[in-house]
C-alpha cells in the first residue's frame, strides 16, 4: 500500500494543471472540421515536438492531415498501452476557446480535443517521473472520425498498418459508466425510380409503377425486419434494429413522381458479421425491385462495427483498480450509447479499448464545455493505468 500511495502521489504531482489548460486552449484555438484537420494535427505535432517527443506523421490514406503518432518507450519489454483520440470536430460554426472557472468552452472542448490533451499530459507525467518500469505508450491522433464527413477511414488505416498497442484508452466525453458492449452502426439511403419523366397525375401512364407505393411497401418490409431484429437483444446494449428517419417523393401534390427515397440507420450486436448486415439489406431491396417493376439503388455506409469489452481482461482489471485508487469506488459497467474508435479497435483487431474521458457536455453543438478538474483526473488515471498495465504493477 505504501508503494501505491507513493506512486499515486508522484503521478498526481507531475500532472501540471496550468500546463494542461494552456495546451488545451492552444490546441482548441485551431479549427478542425472533419476532413480538414491538417492545421490542428500540425499544431498537436508541434506541441509534442516542443515537449521533446519524437513525432511520426503517417498519412494513413489522408495526406492533407497526416496522423500524429508518438512512441514513448521505457526501455524494457512489456505491454504497449495506446492513448488514442480524434482531433476533428463536427461541421458547425467555430467557437474559440475560453476559460471560465472550472470550465473550458469552445469547439472540440467536449468532443474531444481537450480529452486528447489530458492524454498528452499523462504522457508528459510518465516521462517526467520515469514511473513506467517496463513497456511503452503509443499516442495516436487522427482526422476523419465524425460522420457523415468521415467514417473512421484514417484510424482504420492506422490499425490495418499495425500502428496499434495491446490495449487502448480513448478520452471521449464518457466518464460514467465503463462501457463494455455496444451496437455497430451504418447509415443507408434507398432510392426507388421508374422509367419516364414526372407528369401530372391525370396524365400518368397506366403501365408505369408507383414509386410511392413501392416506397410504402419498403417501409412495411423494413418494419417487419425491425420486428425480427428486436429478438436479437442485449440487456445493456439494447436490440438490433433498422430505422427509417426520412422518406421523400414528388415536387407538388398532383405530380406523378419519378423517384422516392428513404434514409435511415441499421444497428447490430456483437457476434453479427458486418458483411451479413449489408447483404441482408440489399437482398430485401432486390426482392422488392423485382416485384414492383422499379429500380432501387442503395448507398449503405458502414460507420463502425459492434463493440465488446471482456471485463476479465488484465487491462480492464488494471483500469478498474486504478480508477478505484483515484476515485475510492469502482466504475459501474454499462453500455456504450454511441459508436467510437473503440468499436474500430475491437472490430478490426480484437484489441480491448476503454472509452473514458472527462466530464463534459454540449457534444455536437456550439456550446461544448469540459471540466478542468476532470481533465486533471483523467490525466492522472491514464498515467496510473499505464504504470499498472505496462509495468504490471500491483495497484
Amino acid at each position: 500500500m505504501k508503494r501505491t500511495n507513493e506512486l499515486v502521489g508522484k503521478l498526481r504531482r507531475a500532472i501540471n494543471r496550468e500546463r494542461l489548460v494552456e495546451t488545451a486552449v492552444r490546441f482548441l484555438s485551431v479549427p478542425s472540421p472533419t476532413g480538414d484537420g491538417g492545421k490542428a494535427s500540425d499544431c498537436l505535432a508541434q506541441i509534442l515536438t516542443e515537449d521533446g517527443f519524437r513525432v511520426e506523421r503517417p498519412e494513413a490514406g489522408h495526406p492533407s492531415a497526416p496522423a500524429v503518432v508518438v512512441r514513448f518507450d521505457s526501455g524494457k519489454a512489456g505491454q504497449v498501452l495506446q492513448f488514442n483520440g480524434h482531433l476533428d470536430t463536427v461541421h458547425l460554426p467555430f467557437v474559440p476557446p475560453q476559460v471560465s472557472g472550472d470550465r473550458i468552452t469552445g469547439s472540440g472542448a467536449s468532443d474531444m480535443k481537450a480529452g486528447l490533451i489530458a492524454a498528452v499530459e499523462a504522457l508528459r507525467a510518465l516521462r517526467d517521473t520515469q514511473a513506467l518500469s517496463s513497456g511503452s505508450i503509443l499516442l495516436t491522433a487522427h482526422d476523419l472520425h465524425e460522420a457523415p464527413w468521415g467514417f473512421g477511414q484514417q484510424l482504420d488505416r492506422l490499425i490495418q498498418d499495425g500502428c496499434v498497442g495491446n490495449a487502448v484508452l480513448i478520452p471521449e466525453p464518457l466518464c460514467h459508466p465503463l462501457p463494455v458492449v455496444g451496437r455497430g452502426a451504418a447509415t443507408w439511403k434507398a432510392t426507388i425510380r421508374r422509367d419516364g419523366a414526372p407528369v401530372h397525375e391525370v396524365m400518368r401512364p397506366g403501365d408505369q409503377p408507383s414509386v410511392i407505393a413501392a416506397g410504402a411497401e419498403l417501409v412495411r418490409r423494413l418494419d417487419q425486419l425491425n420486428s425480427r431484429l428486436a429478438t436479437q437483444s442485449d440487456p445493456m446494449a439494447g436490440s438490433a434494429s433498422v430505422f427509417i428517419g426520412q422518406i421523400h417523393s414528388g415536387e407538388i401534390y398532383n405530380q406523378y413522381p419519378q423517384e422516392c427515397w428513404l434514409e435511415g440507420t441499421r444497428r447490430w450486436l456483437p457476434g453479427t458479421a458486418r458483411q451479413s448486415v449489408e447483404t441482408e439489406f440489399r437482398a430485401l431491396l432486390s426482392g422488392l425491385e423485382k416485384e414492383k417493376g422499379v429500380t432501387i439503388t442503395a448507398d449503405f455506409r458502414f460507420i463502425r462495427d459492434a463493440f465488446f469489452l471482456d471485463q476479465q481482461h488484465p487491462f480492464v482489471r488494471a483500469f478498474q483498480a486504478c480508477y478505484q485508487e483515484i476515485s475510492d469506488k469502482p466504475l459501474p459497467i454499462g453500455p456504450k450509447p454511441f459508436v467510437d474508435d473503440g468499436n474500430s479497435f475491437w472490430g478490426l483487431a480484437q484489441i480491448p479499448a476503454i472509452t473514458h474521458g472527462p466530464r463534459a457536455g454540449g457534444q455536437h453543438t456550439v456550446n461544448e464545455w469540459v471540466s478542468i478538474d476532470d481533465l486533471v483526473r483523467v490525466a492522472q488515471l491514464y498515467a496510473l493505468t499505464a504504470v499498472a498495465f505496462c509495468g504490471e504493477e500491483i495497484i
